[in-house]
Parts: C-alpha cells; sequence; structure tokens
C-alpha cells in the first residue's frame, strides 16, 4: 500500500494564525537563512502547524488493524473541529526485525501509510514522531543501532512525501539519553535524514524530557535552519499528573488550579525562557505536549488548558494537546462525541476549519 501523491497544501489561515504571523514578522523578520533550501523554513512550517493533537500512540491499530480505535472519517473530523496537524507517536521498536537491518515489517508500513495518506486528505499536516523515549532512555548505547536503523528506513521511505510530512527524531530523551549523548545521537540521526530528505522540516527538542530548563544544553547544527525545536509542558506537576499511575511518587488528587495571577505568571515565565533561547538561536518553536489527566477537577483542567494553549500562541508557537485518545482525552471514542470542555479550552467556539 503506497501513500497517494498529494498536492501541497497549505491550512487557511484563521486569526490565530494571522497573529502568529504578525508576530513572526516583528521578531523574525529575515525568514530565509544560510543553510537552508531555496523556498524552505523552518518559521513558515511552524505557523502552518497551527494547533495540532498527539494520536495513536496506544491504538491498537500498530498490531491488529481490524481492532483499531482510531476510525478513518475521524481525520476529516480532528481538521473541521480546528486542528491542523496529527503529531503522530511511533513506536517502531516491536515491529522491526533482527539486526543487523533492523528492517521494519510491511504491516507496520501499511499501517503507517494509510495514516498518512489519510491525513494528508484532510489537509492535515502529519509529524512522525519517533517515540520510543523509554527504550532509548533506558539503555540508550544498545538501542542506538535500532534508533538509526529507523530513520536509515523512514527518512527515505517518505522522501518524496509532501512538505506537510515532518520527522520528529526522538519523542523526550531522558535516562542514560544526556544531554551529551543526544547530542551526539541527533547529529547522527539528522546527517541520515537529510540524505534523502535535504528540504524536510525536522523537529529535535532537548534532553530531561523535552524540557524548558534544559534547552541551553540543546546543540543544533547551524549550518541546518530547517529545524523546528520543540518543547513540552506540564508544570505544575501536582496539578497535571495527579493521580496518575505512572508517575512517582503519584501526585495526590485534589489539586486545582484557579488560574490566578501568580499560576499564570508561572507559565508566562517558563514559556518566555524558551523564548529567550528561541530569539538567540533564531529557531521557531513547537509545544509538543501538554495536558492535564484526568482525575483532576474539570474546571481547573479547562483553565489550565487554555491559559498554556493561549500563552504558546502569545509566543508565536504551534503547538499540539496530549492526547486524542487513551488518557488526557479530547475526544471520547466509546460516546463519540469531543470532550467539549476540553476542545473549547483548545479551540475556542469560532476556531473550526473548513474541509
Amino acid at each position: 500500500m503506497k501513500p497517494t501523491p498529494t498536492k501541497l497544501f497549505l491550512p487557511a489561515l484563521n486569526p490565530v494564525h494571522l497573529a502568529i504571523f504578525a508576530f513572526l514578522l516583528a521578531v523574525a523578520p529575515g525568514f530565509s537563512q544560510p543553510g537552508m533550501a531555496a523556498g524552505k523554513d523552518a518559521f513558515a512550517q511552524n505557523l502552518r502547524l497551527g494547533r495540532g493533537i498527539n494520536v495513536l500512540g496506544y491504538d491498537p491499530i500498530w498490531t491488529a488493524f481490524d481492532q483499531r480505535r482510531f476510525k478513518q472519517p475521524y481525520f476529516k473530523m480532528i481538521r473541521e473541529g480546528g486542528f491542523d496537524t496529527l503529531r503522530v507517536n511511533l513506536y517502531p521498536f516491536a515491529h522491526m526485525g533482527p539486526a543487523p537491518d533492523f528492517t521494519l515489517s510491511n504491516t507496520w508500513w501499511q499501517t503507517t501509510e494509510w495514516i498518512v495518506t489519510n491525513a494528508l486528505a484532510a489537509r492535515l499536516n502529519v509529524m512522525l514522531d519517533f517515540h520510543e523515549y523509554e527504550m532509548t532512555g533506558k539503555d540508550a548505547e544498545s538501542n542506538k543501532a535500532k534508533f538509526l536503523a529507523f530513520w536509515r528506513q523512514a527518512a527515505p521511505h517518505f522522501k518524496n512525501a509532501p512538505d506537510g510530512v515532518l520527522f520528529e527524531i526522538l519523542n523526550e530523551p531522558n535516562g542514560k539519553m544526556t544531554p551529551e549523548v543526544w547530542n551526539q545521537y541527533l547529529a547522527e540521526a539528522l546527517a541520515i535524514i537529510r540524505e534523502t530528505n535535504p528540504t524536510r522540516t525536522v523537529v529535535i527538542g532537548p534532553a530531561f524530557w523535552n524540557s524548558i530548563d534544559h534547552l541551553a544544553e540543546l546543540k543544533l547544527p547551524e549550518s541546518d535552519r530547517n529545524l523546528i525545536v520543540t518543547v513540552h509542558y506540564y508544570n505544575p506537576m501536582e496539578f497535571t499528573h495527579q493521580g496518575a499511575p505512572w508517575a512517582n511518587p503519584v501526585p495526590k488528587l485534589g489539586a486545582v488550579w484557579l488560574g490566578t495571577p501568580d499560576e499564570r505568571a508561572a507559565i508566562a515565565k517558563a514559556f518566555a525562557k524558551a523564548q529567550a533561547w528561541a530569539n538567540e538561536h533564531h529557531r521557531p518553536i513547537f509545544l509538543g505536549e501538554f495536558g492535564a489527566y484526568e482525575k483532576g477537577e474539570m474546571p481547573s483542567r479547562v483553565r489550565w488548558t487554555d491559559a498554556v494553549a493561549r500563552a504558546a500562541e502569545k509566543n508565536g508557537w504551534s503547538w499540539a494537546y496530549w492526547q486524542f485518545d487513551s488518557d488526557f482525552i479530547v475526544y471520547d471514542i466509546p460516546k463519540e462525541r469531543w470532550v467539549e470542555p476540553i476542545h473549547h479550552a483548545l479551540i475556542p467556539p469560532g476556531g473550526a476549519k473548513t474541509p
């Protein structure tokens, strides 16, 4: 199953996009940078990403396509619901053959191509996010060959895909993937990608879980200006992760977020720090994940989600909410309806797209 050739598209700009564009004109008047291929621009690509959503990380689609929760009509529904971009969370290690080639299975390719083709047909951008952060964090060295083997296969496979397909080298480097190790690995992976995708926009974030506080340790090749830098934001964790069983320790239930001046100032301060780094290095910022877990009260979750999304947009960033299905959800698949309070916090009424 091969992706249908898709014409390069540019989603219609809504008022938020226009505001972001005005911001970019103010802070980054010289979009064309040395080393960037003609006609390519990371700031314009970041503008195009707009408002996104994380999808398909935990869907049965990867092991049994006929048991998938994510249905084909959802692509158009997500677009009409106001979103511009799908950040597709990929866990390819389980679908790779033995060393030394670590060949990806045909069924994995068929599923991935189905996602990319349908997303592009719905006029959505697609970010292919290598999400094996747990395995690489536990043992970066022993997983390096598989990590690089993935990009040796994925990059040439999508070399003719339209510009609306982006690559994210690795989600949330952590643990044994220290800043020093990560800087080395990202350089090697990026070199592999550039062999077949010299003008593809690539997304890269700092170590320590894509933390804003570790941007200063991220080393990117100065000559490659077609890069978008991603950060994640879940602060305060005692609120956003209350009752989350995977957290250690598990934050207690009952935390609220009232949207006080001090609470909003904390978001503004963190984002200002990231934007200062971005201005210094002339790199666009993509907020790749943010969300508040379902165990928190809905009014607080709505206030926090709206505050983070609007603060990101005020800085001229694109963003992707965590996530469509599974947990932190914005869409209730069993009931086949949006979780309206969260959906409206992300996409205020009137912000939907035309098909």
